[in-house]
This record gives structure tokens, sequence and C-alpha cells, in this order.
């Protein structure tokens, strides 16, 4: 394997599968995955489903919440009880949808195309750790960022924004316009929050340092107010929404009325349209194609990228007016991307995903099963990062030596999990390439056990790189 193949499987894709054969023109190929793309496996099931279970769960849970507030001692047990089995439901729901997640990216012949859809769901991170918001994760990703990852950046900030997982995340849900109808009725509620406005300009859009001011949050939240997800709690937003549980929609009785101006631009009264305009002209602004060019060129090209790389890509954003395709293509056309020594750190997901796919997809079903686990010892488990700015990207927030030794010894237990494998050095050989080192094939050849074999290279420096 040369440097340019191990590019494009492992730098723009999820890691080498064993006897994959790549056509000689390695851009081609990597273009012609972003028309083959499926944007809904099966394997990750249907949003009715999802949307039915959720229907299921969420009265339940504001019912329970009620009794114990308001019930007998018998009454509040049994609601504590029954919160601690919709709990183990949400749980089980995630782990499933966890892997499921993982066998689309092991058996992908799209991995470019699945490594960006894994890149722009950590761009619009939510996280389990708001215990509601479990419910909605694995819907987020596979129903509001899938069906956008081959569109227009407008369309996927509308799309993940306005999904009932970010509204409910950054407490969108409980924002109510100071002088709407809705907080003149109710007096406690607990009125304006800016929380997903600040998170749209700093990390969604225009970026820490993209030109926008304390008030410019302040109106983007304004008007958003109005959007909410049904069947969260009770009280008054409840009372006034007739949609179904587990759905975001607009109540125009909660919306702040009144023009808005977010960085010097007037958006009239106009309902849910105001934020959904504001929102439109975010995604064409210049710093936020400056922001998204500087993530991208850092996941595909260094920690440190080039300028030139990052103003290739962000005029390639600019000139086609978020054209994400067109992007991509940028991507794939540039120079730095294929010259880049192999320096990005693999983080646990990248490293898990290229495991499997190494061992192969039959192999890698003995492994499936406790990925989830063996990702949450390794630091990141699956739509469970701390914070909104979602899971870091450079060496430093994965290769320190804790990190490391934790991986090590999680490459010898997946050894011992997948059993034999037939030849681990023809194995290093065929993922690694000419990246294998002298010194890991010395170690490989110095032992006779198979699974210490196989952990060797899963441990080796090389394979936690791309």
């Amino acid at each position: 394997m040369t440097a340019p193949i191990r590019i494009a499987t492992d730098r723009f894709g999820l890691g080498a599968i064993p006897g994959e054969t790549l056509p000689g023109d390695l851009r081609g190929w990597l273009t012609s995955q972003l028309r083959q793309f499926d944007p809904a496996p099966a394997a990750l099931g249907s949003r009715t489903a999802r949307m039915a279970e959720l229907a299921r769960i969420l009265p339940t849970r504001v019912a329970n919440n009620r009794l114990k507030r308001e019930g007998n001692q018998a009454e509040q047990d049994a609601a504590l009880a029954s919160n601690r089995e919709l709990g183990e439901d949400i749980r089980r729901a995630h782990a499933e949808a966890v892997l499921a997640r993982l066998r689309v990216a092991t058996a992908s012949a799209t991995p470019f195309a699945e490594r960006l859809v894994h890149f722009w769901s950590n761009h619009f991170s939510v996280s389990m750790q708001k215990v509601l918001v479990g419910s909605f994760v694995a819907d987020f990703e596979f129903s509001a960022v899938r069906p956008h990852v081959m569109g227009n950046f407008r369309d996927l900030l509308r799309s993940a924004v306005l999904h009932p997982a970010m509204l409910q995340y950054l407490d969108q849900n409980i924002s109510i316009g100071p002088s709407s109808p809705l907080a003149g009725r109710y007096r406690r509620l607990q009125g304006l929050n800016e929380n997903l406005g600040r998170e749209v300009l700093e990390l969604h859009t225009l970026g820490a340092g993209g030109g926008y001011s304390q008030a410019d949050v302040t109106e983007l939240a304004l008007a958003l107010t109005g959007w909410t997800v049904a069947g969260l709690g009770g009280g008054g937003i409840a009372r006034e929404i007739d949609w179904a549980p587990g759905e975001a929609g607009f109540l125009p009785a909660a919306h702040e009325p009144g023009r808005r101006t977010v960085l010097g631009r007037n958006y009239a009264e106009d309902g849910q349209q105001q934020a959904v305009a504001i929102l439109r002209d975010l995604a064409l602004h210049p710093s936020t194609a400056r922001h998204i060019a500087t993530k991208l060129a850092r996941h595909f090209i260094a920690d440190d990228p080039p300028a030139a790389a990052i103003e290739r890509l962000q005029r390639a954003y600019q000139d086609s007016g978020g054209d994400l395709p067109s992007v991509y293509a940028a991507l794939i056309d540039e120079p730095e991307v294929w010259r880049a020594q192999r320096t990005k750190i693999r983080n646990p997901w990248d490293w898990m995903v290229a495991t499997n796919r190494a061992v192969g997809v039959e192999r890698s079903a003995r492994l499936a099963e406790l990925s989830p686990g063996l990702l949450q010892q390794m630091g990141q488990s699956v739509w469970r990062v701390d914070s909104p700015a979602g899971w870091g990207d450079t060496a430093q927030d994965w290769a320190g030596s804790g990190a490391l030794l934790t991986r090590v010894e999680i490459a010898s237990l997946v050894a011992r999990r997948v059993g034999n494998v037939a030849d681990a050095a023809a194995l290093a050989r065929e993922v690694l390439g000419d990246a294998l080192h002298s010194t890991t094939s010395d170690a490989i050849d110095s032992v006779t056990e198979q699974p210490l074999r196989l952990a060797l290279l899963f441990a080796s420096p090389e394979f936690q790189r791309r």
C-alpha cells in the first residue's frame, strides 16, 4: 500500500479493508462516493419507529414526574420505578443505535462519505448527558445530519439547529419571548434562554472570532423563541402545544414579536420564518465559510493546517454558496491533503472503526457488542460528549500517555475477542502498507501467539495515525 492509497483509505476513509482493491484513480474513487452515499441504510432503522418509541416514553415520563410531585407515597414509588425502566429503555436504544452506526461504518463501501457524517455530527454536537436528549440523539444524526451531508450547508444548519435533540440540549424548549403572549398568560415561565443562539454563532456558523456581538446573540435568541419540542413537560407551554410528543415545532404564542437585527441586517417579524431567514444568511456569511474550511482542513490535513489550504476551501464554499459537495471536491483536489504527513491521531471512534474494518465484517461481529463499552473506556462514548463544542480534533485531545496506555490494553482485549487471524504480519502489511515500521514488524514476528501478534498491530504507533 502506497502513501496515496493510505491517504485515501485512512485520511479520507475509515481504514483499509483486507483484500480491497482500489482503482488507480483515487480522486475519482473518492468523488464517486459522494454520489453513491446512502443517507438511510436499513441497518439504522426507521424514523417512524424511533418517533413511535418517543411517543411512548415522553408522556409516561411527564405523568411520572407529576406523580413524584403530587402523588401519595405509593404513587411516588411507582413513578420512580417506572422512570428507572424508561431510563433503561433509553440506554438500550442508545446502545443498539451505536452498534448500528458501527456496523454501517465497518461495512461501508463509501467510507469517505461516512467520515463526513461523523464530522458533521460532531460539528453539531448533542449529548446524552442531558437525560431526555438520550431519547433523541440517534435520530439527530440519522434524520437531521445524514440526509443533508451531500446538500447545501444552509439546509444542514436548519435541520440540525431545529431538530428536537438540539432544541432540548441547549434549552430552547424552555425559551420564551419576554413580551410574548405566553409570557403574559403564565408569569412563572422562565423567559429568554440564549444558549442556542450563542452556540449557533460561536460553534455552528461564524466561529469564536467571527465578528458577532452579545447583542447579536440576544437578537438571534429572541428570533428563535417559539421553536420548542412537544412532550417534554407539563405547565403552560405543554398546554399550548398540539403536535406529537418528541417532534419539534413552532409555537407562535411563545415567540417574541418584533423586528430583529443580527450582524447589522434587519429581519421583519415573520413568525417561524424569522429565525430561518437568519440561519440562511449565517450559512452564507464569509466567517462561516472560514470557520467550516478551517475545521475541515484540521480534520483532513493537519492539526495546524496550512493557511493556503484553508483559503482554497473557503473559496470553494463561498463560490458555491455553501454547496457541500463542491467543498468536498475542493478537499479531494487539495494538494496539501496528499502531501500531508501521517500526523493525524485516530480518536477512539476512528480507531475502533479501523480495527473492525481490519479484522473483517465477520470477525468484527464478535467485537461489535463490546465496542460501546470500549469506547467509553477510551473516553469517547458515542453521542455523550461533555460540551456543545464536540470532541476535540487534535493530537493533544487523544495522545496523552494515559489515553494511549488504555488503548494498548484495549488492543489486547480486542485481539483476544476476534480470535486468530491467519497471518497478523501479512495483515499489518495490508492495512499499513509502506507506513509499517520495521520496529513493529519485528515485534510481530518475535512472538508466536496470534492474539498477541494482532494486539501488537492494533497498538502500534502507525495504527494510531491516519
